[in-house]
């Protein structure tokens, strides 16, 4: 869960945001980079300003600026395009972007056309969720948070740099609360609205990664990262924005203790014959940086190692992959400590060096419509192991069906359950905390409805049988709200 992965198609790149049923598309992989944070509760002035700077390019760049419709009858000084369209506007709008803005001549579709063809492309989303324990949990109440995840990637062969070279940027915040702590789970079951610092508002950088392809099929790329992207799985993946929002779906959490969720890091990526990742290399600071630049920690407490083989298969006839990954901690493990992606107090353990863990997951199309091969659904699985003196989960299986909706283009929708096995060792540590400790099971399904081009809405139920023993089973309703720009 630790890669960020980038396609060259030939003299150019593409970048894709993958997610849905496209997430088997050749290009689909490529939006897939990994990126810095830094704390502006810890930063000077001077960040603090580059970052309230850094967020309005996003914002601007996206919807397009009303000092841009004054350049309407010459759209050539917009970096070097050729033409915007102008000739034709339609939209009733003074920046063209209102609801009726859906054709080629728009003036906010344009720019961003503009900016792509130019090298510089943006996937931003801000996710809302309002959950609520109707049953179970330690509370029956309902809690309503969201998350904001603001992507650019620019080419910067196509902006005059270096050819061959890119570079990710991803900005970061959450706001509200949570239903996870209230349904006295382990395992949060909505991922996104706990990152990417739990129990701060904050706007963070988790993603400044650089990659050059030194070929059509080897690239090296060196920042900072963030993990959630990687355990790629066609049907169970999507940062909890897209796709399921229970982390047990999302990627594999036997590996959260040796792998960080954003930190420094190196590696190399070797791409198949078709174009998408084969094998993936990580070398990685140990320790969680997503509230700093990462640079005073860097290799302080040792080093995290991750390696990941995916590869594409052609079982059925339909679309499909497997994949198998390991990672490798040399940190000292000395108490649970905090990590947004589960939840458990901050106790000691027994001091151990080095933590593990080895993974495995498939995705295999069972329908693809003969008319749009986008559209597929399948099923999905995985299983993991993991060190049980330094992880809380020794191992985890899970298995399940998503993809494209039958009943409707461009819905989707899932269906999974997952087993966890409490470590016999991590285990009896949490008992004066929480309670006696055991295994814990779990079940989600999702129907996410596309109403516009922008606007998704998933209901979403969960059932938790929880490994607190004493806490009684959860079950959850929830509503997720997707705006993506």
């Amino acid at each position: 869960m630790f890669f960020s992965i980038q396609e060259m198609n030939g003299s150019g790149a593409q970048t894709t945001e993958m997610e849905g049923v496209n997430c088997l598309d050749n290009e689909a992989f490529f939006e897939r980079f990994r990126g810095t944070s830094m704390d502006q509760n810890q930063s000077a002035q001077k960040l603090h300003i580059a970052k309230v700077v850094l967020c309005a390019a996003f914002i601007l760049a996206s919807f397009g600026v009303q000092a841009a419709h004054a350049q309407v009858d010459d759209c050539s000084p917009l970096f070097g395009c050729d033409s915007l369209g102008c000739d034709s506007l339609s939209c009733d709008s003074a920046l063209c972007c209102g609801e009726n803005c859906l054709g080629e001549d728009c003036l906010c579709k344009s720019i961003r056309q503009c900016l792509a063809d130019s090298g510089i492309t943006f996937s931003n989303n801000l996710t809302q969720y309002y959950f609520g324990t109707v049953s179970g949990g330690l509370e029956e109440t309902a809690r309503y948070g969201g998350h904001g995840d603001y992507v650019a990637n620019l080419d910067l062969g196509k902006l005059g740099v270096h050819e061959g070279l890119y570079l990710k940027l991803r900005a970061e915040h959450r706001f509200g609360q949570s239903i996870g702590e209230s349904a006295g789970v382990i395992l949060p079951p909505t991922l996104a609205a706990d990152l990417p610092v739990a129990d701060s508002e904050g706007l963070y950088l988790t993603n400044v990664l650089f990659t050059q392809f030194l070929s059509e099929r080897f690239a090296v790329y060196a920042g900072k990262l963030d993990t959630l992207d990687g355990d790629t799985n066609a049907y169970a993946s999507g940062r909890g924005i897209t796709q399921f929002s229970n982390v047990a779906f999302i990627a594999n959490p036997i590996v959260l203790r040796s792998v960080p969720y954003a930190s420094l890091g190196c590696g190399f990526i070797v791409m198949g014959e078709e174009g998408e990742p084969a094998f993936n290399f990580l070398v990685m600071n140990p320790t969680d940086t997503a509230d700093s630049d990462g640079f005073d920690e860097l290799f302080a407490d040792g080093v995290a190692v991750s390696a990941e083989m995916r590869v594409a298969t052609d079982w059925l006839g339909t679309p499909g992959h497997q994949l198998i990954g390991a990672s490798w901690s040399s940190r000292d493990y000395v108490s649970l400590g905090q990590d947004p992606r589960i939840i458990l107090p901050n106790v000691p353990i027994n001091r151990a060096s080095d933590s593990w863990s080895v993974y495995w997951n498939t995705d295999q199309a069972l329908w693809v419509d003969p008319c749009d091969s986008t559209r597929h659904w399948g099923y999905f699985a995985r299983a993991g192991i993991a060190d049980s003196d330094t992880n809380p989960i020794s191992y985890l299986l899970s298995a399940g069906l998503g993809g494209a909706s039958p009943l409707r283009d461009g819905d989707t929708f899932g269906v999974g359950y997952y087993y966890s096995g409490t470590s016999d060792e991590i285990g009896p540590l949490l008992v004066g905390a929480l309670g006696p400790i055991g295994d814990s099971q779990g079940v989600e399904v999702f129907y996410r409805s596309q109403l516009t081009e922008s606007i998704s809405v998933t209901p979403d139920f969960q059932w938790v049988d929880q490994a607190r023993e004493q806490v009684a089973d959860a079950y959850l309703l929830g509503l997720r709200m997707n705006i993506a720009f």
